[in-house]
């Protein structure tokens, strides 16, 4: 059995410092680095003062398909191929996913050196709902795709966290308040982990004004998970069962919104309840 093996190391977001202790002395001792730009990690190997002993290629969406045998290859013949991406979890909207499929294809080690993630850097700074979400890589280039896109997240319940590009930030937003509402909450994170970094949370709506004239820099958006609804039937049906057990309509009708988020006002159900006795 070959003792190669695969590193997938996620790498600082912005600043050098955030490298982890496993990426410095990885970087210094692979024999072979796939990278998405060359030039970053060498940049970054030399902000760490770390020398690269190991040969550096470029691993990018272009050239992936192309690279993968030859490191396969490599691994097999006994070398540690480091991969890395410009910034943050390799594959994570970001290049790599031919080549770890490759290795397990070919039964050959693949390891991860955790590390920085725009997405749940954001996810963390952003405010909200967390124990459940959904990523959504990029959104689509163009219009079209992007409502239809952004409709099919119109009844997503998780909180939502996708990428976007500066130069199309703003018409992103524009689009989400058309098809989402103005009043769904959202965040966009700019230069996350940066010196200058910036977090705006609040409505699409306000969002989509801030960015109107322009945004720069690596952009993260949160989007809040939409508020659950509840048929005003089914609350009518449970409020009447609760009746038929011994319970006031009145607080019959306060259990049932409690249990239902999305239902209607305890006024609202009572007077359906009674309309639907006449």
């Amino acid at each position: 059995m070959t003792t190669g093996r695969l590193l997938i190391a996620a790498t600082p977001l912005g600043r050098p410092s955030d490298a982890s202790a496993r990426l410095v002395q990885a970087l210094g001792s692979v024999d072979v680095i796939a990278a998405e730009d060359t030039r970053r990690i060498r940049t970054l190997a030399q902000a760490l003062e770390v020398r690269l002993v190991g040969r550096v290629v470029s691993l990018f969406d272009q050239n992936e398909a192309s690279r993968v045998p030859a490191l396969v290859e490599d691994i097999q013949g006994g070398s540690t191929v480091l991969l890395v991406s410009d910034a943050g979890m390799p594959l994570i909207s970001d290049p790599g996913y031919r080549l770890v499929a490759a290795c397990i294809e070919h039964e050959l080690a693949v390891h991860c050196l955790p590390g920085p993630s725009a997405v749940t850097t954001a996810l963390a700074v952003a405010g909200l709902p967390s124990e459940r979400f959904c990523f959504e890589g990029f959104a689509p280039r163009k219009r079209s795709a992007r409502t239809s896109w952004l409709r099919s997240l119109a009844a997503e319940p998780r909180t939502c966290v996708f990428f976007e590009s500066p130069r199309r930030l703003a018409d992103c937003l524009a689009d989400a308040v058309d098809v989402l509402g103005s009043e769904r909450r959202a965040v966009v994170c700019r230069e996350l982990t940066k010196t200058h970094e910036e977090v705006m949370r609040g409505s699409l709506g306000e969002l989509a004004e801030w960015a109107a004239d322009g945004v720069r820099g690596e952009i993260t958006v949160v989007l809040s998970g939409a508020t659950p609804t509840a048929d005003p039937d089914t609350l009518v049906v449970d409020v009447n069962r609760l009746v038929e057990d011994g319970m006031r309509v009145k607080d019959a009708c306060a259990q049932v919104i409690a249990a239902n988020p999305g239902a209607p006002s305890r006024r609202a159900l009572y007077d359906a309840v009674l309309r639907a006795r006449d």
